[in-house]
């Protein structure tokens, strides 16, 4: 690749031809602001926050957009540079909702950060400003009041979700970010991954907060609240307390979560062993069936399952029929668990902790309700917990280490691999190899599906037959797939799919990183090498040997894929028209 040499700051600095302004900055040692900028994502260089002066250039460029170039001399902290960004920042401040106190972005708002890093007064430039009146869904709210039209949430939908159903509209100083027909985001077919919450620099946009909800059930004294985690939720959750990304905070998030009053703490990996009993039991029936849809596509992620519904109605029979982990456990505890300890079930309510804003809009799915009612109660998103938690005054870092309660018997770390991309399908090739090789593996972690590469394959020998598997994390990447499925060139059996790009530790509802801390190191991989690190020192690390999976069959099931268990953990799907919620 040709190298170029340039001039920052009168610093010489080499890069290769064709790197930003911005990025060789920082090779240089120099940050420079971005408020439109995310990495691989989103350099309209819209905002105008990042412009630096280049000798001989006539006006400022912006750097995010800018390419580097022989000989070139950039200044990023000229007097005119500073007061350009300063103007541009209060101009953007003059059209914003400044209720910052009561803002769910207060203190992790990059607008703030700026305006506060170049002494920016907010009151400078007051003038006539538009008014949106909010729109709100089950699962996301929508606030253009506090918009600041920097487009990265409009790129994240388009770009890696291949969604597109919010974009500008109009022009001037009546431009707004909208859906089309200015319709409200209920009405289109959102897939609520929520990862336009996280790409978001302000608070336009949140997940709607259910907190109260919570409350609400623990102050009630007829009732018995149960709480469980998902994987990926203990590897987040410390970020919102000031740990290091990617620290694992499982005893004191379990701590916490007794101190709020829940009457049980129960770890969601015991339900997704079972959902890799289930699922893997019915993947071995469609290989030997040979009318069954393949390749079988794993049904663990919500915004997945809508996405078919809207956009690919027609394949809805190549996915696992399989529950979630999150409502196996809802309808484990509701049925199994409520019979078990006479527990009557109105006065039985489920909770879950999920990186997910989708799952809010999953426990109103129909045949969701194993025993007559919903299967899970209420969802709290991982920044919704850590808001609870505040809320409580509970000393988080001055907990304590505490275990989950035991329900039925410990869960495997195989479970917990749910958490990153890739780990669904580690977990069920772990048990599908010994189920049919009928004997223990003599190495049990497949590296070739770990990692945050977009797709993934490998092939797995079972009892002589070649199996071909996939792993793709974010809708476009499975949006390549499914056309190959359509076109008849997919060659593969068994693929896993998950909504969100890296998987759940970077789910729509994990706690948010500026695009400071994201556009300079991959917090998706910090976040999965935790569950790994786990996993890897765990003694229990495969689904089909955990007490907990051989008590509930043995007691309440049977055996994987049993009519009691379609009742209870399987589901169905319908096509979804692309204008209904």
């Amino acid at each position: 690749m040709k190298q170029v040499t340039l001039k920052i700051n009168n610093v010489s600095v080499t890069v290769e031809a064709g790197t930003r302004i911005l990025d060789a900055a920082k090779k240089a040692g120099f940050n420079i602001p971005t408020l439109c900028y995310l990495k691989d994502v989103c350099n309209e260089g819209s905002c105008r926050v990042c412009v630096v002066e280049v000798k001989g250039a006539r006006s400022l460029v912006a750097s995010c957009s800018a390419v580097v170039a022989e000989g070139m001399e950039v200044f990023t902290n000229t007097p005119k540079v500073i007061n350009s960004r300063k103007k541009t920042i209060e101009l953007i401040l003059s059209n914003h909702k400044k209720a910052c106190l009561m803002c769910v972005r207060n203190g992790n708002c990059e607008l703030a950060t700026l305006a506060q890093d170049y002494n920016c007064n907010a009151f400078e430039y007051e003038g006539v400003t538009e008014q949106y009146d909010i729109d709100e869904t089950p699962y996301l709210v929508r606030d253009n009041n506090k918009c600041v039209l920097c487009r990265r949430c409009v790129a994240v939908c388009n770009k890696i979700q291949g969604v597109g159903v919010i974009g500008p509209n109009k022009r001037g100083f009546a431009t707004h970010i909208g859906c089309a027909f200015e319709q409200p985001l209920s009405s289109t077919p959102c897939v609520a991954c929520g990862q336009c919450i996280t790409a978001c620099p302000v608070g336009a946009l949140h997940e709607k907060d259910d907190t109260d909800k919570v409350k609400a059930l623990l102050e009630d004294k007829d009732k018995y609240v149960i709480v469980g985690t998902a994987p990926s939720v203990r590897v987040g959750l410390g970020e919102e307390f000031g740990y290091p990304i990617g620290t694992n905070v499982e005893g004191k998030m379990v701590s916490a979560l007794k101190r709020l009053g829940f009457d049980k703490v129960f770890d969601v990996d015991m339900a997704a062993d079972m959902t890799i009993m289930e699922e893997g039991t019915e993947f071995l029936h469609r290989l030997k069936d040979k009318t069954a849809a393949l390749p079988m596509m794993t049904s663990c992620s919500p915004g997945w399952i809508r996405y078919m519904e809207f956009y690919y109605p027609e394949l809805l029979p190549h996915l696992s029929t399989c529950k979630s982990p999150q409502q196996m456990f809802g309808a484990i505890m509701k049925t199994y668990y409520a019979k078990k300890y006479n527990i009557p079930v109105d006065k039985l309510a489920v909770v879950s902790i999920m990186p997910c804003v989708a799952k809010k809009t999953e426990i109103t799915r129909e045949g969701q309700s194993a025993a007559g009612v919903p299967d899970v109660d209420v969802v709290l998103s991982t920044r919704e917990l850590a808001r609870l938690i505040k809320n409580q005054g509970i000393d988080f870092k001055g907990l304590c280490d505490e275990k989950f309660d035991d329900p039925i018997g410990e869960g495997s770390t195989a479970g917990l691999l749910f958490g990153a991309t890739g780990g669904v399908m580690e977990a069920a090739l772990r048990t599908v190899s010994e189920v049919v090789l009928g004997k223990p593996l003599d190495k049990i972690d497949f590296k070739a599906v770990r990692g945050v590469k977009g797709i993934k394959s490998a092939k797995v020998t079972l009892n002589g037959q070649t199996i071909n598997v996939c792993v793709a994390s974010s809708l476009s990447n499975a949006k390549k797939i499914l056309e190959d499925i359509k076109a008849g060139k997919c060659d593969y059996q068994f693929i896993e799919i998950m909504t969100c790009p890296g998987g759940c530790v970077n789910g729509g509802g994990q706690p948010i990183q500026p695009s400071s801390v994201t556009n300079n190191s991959d917090i998706r991989a910090l976040r999965a090498k935790a569950i790994y690190d786990a996993d890897k020192k765990a003694t229990l690390r495969k689904s089909h040997e955990t007490a907990a999976v051989k008590t509930l069959y043995k007691e309440f099931f049977n055996e994987p894929g049993s009519h009691r268990a379609h009742e209870i953990l399987h589901t169905s799907y319908k096509k979804r028209n692309k204008y209904e919620a």
